[in-house]
């Protein structure tokens, strides 16, 4: 049996995961989940450690998508035995954006004012609380999809009574305010095993589709503009004590500094960490070694 499994759904982002492990000699196997299926009678985990690694954006390369299969899956690997790294609890706050909120509020961390409704109706009534510019978003998205901005009410109700309004494969939506982000960037905290690993400063707070991974980078044809960046202590403590509070082994935090007041604002969470494009040239090192040594202790742990 190999040592470790990757359960992945995109055909290309992991290229540069599956090299490194190959090139630091981890025996692991690659499962793609989108034919796979299981007997949960049965059905013994691939490898002692499971490293998951669906992208939330699954639902938009496949209608049947995989997302709560996946939860479902790994709870039952890890009722087998099998150590799951990213596992369902971290899926389903991945997968949320409401409770990725609530999360942010009970870790004392300033986030967007926030409504989450559950029908289309509800949209108006929950952006009075909140004023425009504002922006509807699906809870489950992912490289930006399911997001539109409104700048009056009138455009708003217009957009929902035409039913072009965003929607959520688990039909919730969240109507939250336009931050102005300072100097139109955002910052990417990544994490690895709870602790801070890199940040980087990205261009684009306008945009809704930023995604620093190579293959989202290649899709565009026009590479994002970012770089390393140092943050501010309070905010890397911020990330990491998100990343411990909700168990992500592996992840993302995003944060922008409203312009209004200087406020450090976070505001998503993406445990599907692909890492940055050209990442020895924007890092000056390849942190794909760091996650594989960092599976490798987990590997070890597992064989106790």
């Amino acid at each position: 049996m190999p040592e470790l499994a990757i359960l992945f759904e995109h055909p290309a982002w992991f290229e540069p995961l599956f090299a490194a492990l190959k090139r630091g000699g981890v025996d692991y196997v690659a499962v793609p989940v989108s034919d796979h299926r299981f007997d949960p009678t049965g059905s013994q985990p691939p490898a002692p450690v499971i490293f998951n690694r669906v992208a939330m954006s699954s639902f938009l390369r496949e209608p049947e998508h995989p997302l709560f299969y996946t939860m479902a899956l790994l709870d039952h690997w890890r009722g087998q035995g099998a150590t799951v790294l990213n596992g369902p609890e971290v899926m389903a706050i991945d997968s949320s954006k409401a409770r990725q909120l609530s999360l942010l509020h009970r870790l004392g961390l300033a986030a967007p004012r926030t409504r989450v409704v559950h029908r289309a109706a509800d949209l108006a009534a929950a952006a009075e609380g909140i004023g425009f510019p504002l922006l509807v978003k699906a809870n489950i998205g992912g490289s930006g999809a399911g997001i539109m901005r409104f700048d009056s009410a009138a455009e708003l109700a217009a957009v929902v009574a035409a039913g072009d309004q965003p929607h959520s494969v688990d039909q919730v939506l969240l109507v939250q305010e336009a931050v102005p982000a300072r100097g139109g960037v955002i910052w990417r905290l990544e994490t690895l095993g709870g602790k801070f690993l890199y940040a980087i400063e990205v261009d684009g707070a306008g945009q809704f589709d930023l995604c620093p991974a190579d293959a989202c980078d290649d899709d565009r044809g026009t590479p994002i503009a970012m770089r390393a960046f140092d943050p501010p202590a309070e905010i890397i403590a911020g990330a990491e004590r998100v990343a411990q509070a909700m168990g992500m082994d592996v992840g993302g935090v995003e944060v922008m500094v409203d312009d209004r007041d200087a406020t450090a604002k976070f505001y998503d969470i993406n445990a599907l960490s692909n890492f940055v494009a050209r990442p020895v040239q924007v890092l000056g090192y390849d942190p794909h070694d760091r996650l594989v040594e960092w599976l490798r202790q987990r590997i070890a742990e597992a064989r106790v």
